[in-house]
């Protein structure tokens, strides 16, 4: 089996990375650059982590354009960042995205690094959505590929735990895009919940 996995130089996205590897599977890791407020840092933690992992460097989907189509606050600084968070379909702006590319090199699989559904905060990240989206990209692409969420049965406690069980460190997870995490975005108060 081969893969495209989504990596974005987050924790979850790389971790997918390392797991997908250590089932030897034949990866081919994909950034998209959808106009988000954090890409520069979020590519460069991206490429230093499949450097580490020995994995290929990512390809990069430049789709910048939808973040300044679809604004929010991870596209646009002058919107709030939590409260303005929810981006219109940017999950499966990812999987279709990630599925396209998995036709043209011969994958059958793509997977995206969504934790538990208990954790949601937006509808396109339930298992509803991601088995909607494995129908509809089947159907797009006229051939079945599978959409895979390896991290659906953990939360970001047994993320952070596996991640550092696995030496996984150096990634990027502020939306912000600051030298340091605002510890105020979503990605940043995932860590504070689950370590309080």
């Amino acid at each position: 089996m081969s893969i495209v996995t989504l990596v974005s130089g987050g924790l979850d996205s790389v971790l997918v990375a390392k797991l997908a590897q250590e089932e030897g599977l034949q990866q081919y890791p994909l950034f998209v650059d959808y106009g988000q407020r954090s890409r520069d840092r979020e590519l460069a933690a991206c490429r230093r982590a499949m450097i580490d992992l020995n994995l290929p460097e990512p390809k990069l989907a430049d789709l910048s354009g939808f973040g300044a189509l679809i604004r929010s606050g991870l596209t646009d600084p002058n919107l709030h960042i939590v409260d303005d968070a929810f981006t219109p379909g940017r999950n499966m702006l990812f999987l279709l995205t990630a599925a396209a590319y998995a036709y043209q090199v011969g994958a059958d699989t793509v997977s995206i690094g969504l934790l538990h559904e208990s954790t949601h905060l937006f509808p396109d990240q339930t298992s509803a959505f991601l088995h909607d989206a494995e129908g509809l990209i089947s159907s797009c692409m006229g051939k079945s590929i599978r959409v895979l969420a390896p991290l659906a049965d953990f939360h970001k406690a047994d993320v952070v735990a596996l991640a550092r069980h696995k030496g996984i460190e150096n990634t990027y997870s502020c939306h912000i895009g600051g030298e340091k995490a605002c510890g105020e975005c979503i990605a940043c108060n995932e860590y504070k919940f689950e370590e309080a």
